[in-house]
């Protein structure tokens, strides 16, 4: 009898049991691909006009997909100025609730670039009674921030009839810094050439570079961004050696030479509308020495005597004459080296050396004095920007 009770006990929970994972199985969520997402139209989007220039944000409201139950989800604007929405921009925030505040700054530097991409320049602004069309796309992502697939969609469009659109993009300005990177330097930004600025023209710079069949390309920044300047962006190309310098051709456009060697390179930078102007000069790389040390003693530009050797080769050294005269540096004279850019002010170009390591004037001002004995010459390394004197 007492087995029969304890069979029956054992039978009942069994199936308790059972039927308790089946309850939890029925009551599982399971994911589904949405189709219905509604953006809400503003209150204000019919009738009013939107000041971009006047305004922080602007709200906007959606309902959440139907992913089958609630779930966290991911928010993202997209704004067009074409009804069909084929110039759809997205915007950069995201959201992670179905109330969004539309950062207005965005939107208007956004709109603006797409007007200028269309054809439009800054004496068309400002625009009012732009139409502008938004939408959202939502997605749900995994543990790794990546969207989940299937469950990404697009709202329905919304206008929004009358916005007011000033030119909304900081002005373009020269830039501060030029790097160049070539076979040189095997390609590699962490070594590239930083350009030096002339005195007095801070739109203007200089460096001595090496450059062959294979070729260099320059940049504001040191990455491979997409705003390197290659040949074919180049408004000008002049300068005592031009002929030599040439379109690498291919897809790369890299600036090359017909005749591999050193050229003193000199960019100058102007703003033409949104547009940055390279005008380039490729000059004899004629590096001098000046003063006490120079071959005559004087302060004679551009002395013949005074040039220094030009290697044949990118790690090469460029060297000096042997100092005429022994110079103290520190309060009294000192070497001095320039390349001659700007006639009549060789110091707008010089540079020294310091601990071994080349050192540019650049739009600083003056630099310190080096002694050096005579005899002694200056050994300088213009892709390693290194030097000595010994």
């Amino acid at each position: 009898m007492k087995n029969i009770i304890k069979s029956t006990l054992l039978l009942c929970c069994s199936i308790c049991l059972l039927a308790a994972c089946d309850d939890d199985r029925d009551s599982n969520p399971v994911l589904q691909k949405p189709t219905r997402f509604v953006l809400n139209t503003p209150a204000l989007a019919a009738n009013a006009t939107y000041d971009l220039a006047n305004s922080s944000s602007i709200l906007f409201t959606c309902s959440q997909p139907d992913y089958g139950f609630p779930i966290a989800t991911i928010y993202k604007m997209q704004i067009a100025t074409k009804e069909d929405m084929s110039d759809a921009t997205e915007l950069s925030a995201s959201y992670t609730n179905t109330r969004m505040n539309v950062d207005a700054a965005e939107m208007a530097s956004t709109l603006t670039n797409m007007e200028l991409a269309a054809g439009k320049t800054e004496a068309d602004f400002p625009m009012n009674n732009l139409a502008v069309y938004v939408r959202a796309r939502a997605y749900v992502v995994n543990t790794n921030g990546d969207a989940i697939e299937g469950t990404e969609i697009l709202s329905n469009v919304v206008k929004l009839n009358s916005v007011r659109l000033l030119f909304s993009l900081p002005p373009v300005t020269t830039p501060d810094d030029i790097y160049i990177v070539g076979s040189f330097n095997n390609w590699d930004w962490n070594s590239c050439l930083q350009m030096a600025p002339v005195y007095g023209s801070p739109n203007k710079f200089w460096h001595l570079v090496y450059i062959d069949g294979t070729g260099i390309k320059f940049n504001t920044a040191k990455a491979w961004d997409g705003g390197q300047v290659d040949y074919t962006k180049l408004h000008s190309v002049g300068g005592e050696l031009a002929d030599q310098i040439k379109d690498g051709g291919g897809n790369d456009h890299n600036i090359t030479s017909s005749n591999p060697g050193w050229y003193l390179m000199i960019i100058t930078t102007s703003v033409a509308g949104r547009d940055i102007v390279y005008d380039v000069e490729f000059n004899k790389p004629n590096v001098y020495l000046i003063g006490p040390v120079s071959p005559s003693g004087t302060w004679t530009e551009g002395e013949e005597s005074a040039l220094f050797s030009v290697p044949a080769t990118p790690d090469g050294q460029f060297v000096s004459p042997a100092f005429s005269a022994s110079v103290p540096g520190g309060d009294g004279d000192g070497i001095r080296a320039y390349v001659l850019i700007d006639a009549g002010n060789w110091w707008h170009s010089e540079f020294m050396v310091f601990e071994n390591k080349i050192k540019y004037r650049g739009t600083g001002g003056d630099q310190a004095r080096i002694e050096g004995a005579k005899g002694q010459k200056l050994y300088l390394n213009f892709t390693k920007d290194t030097g000595e004197i010994k």
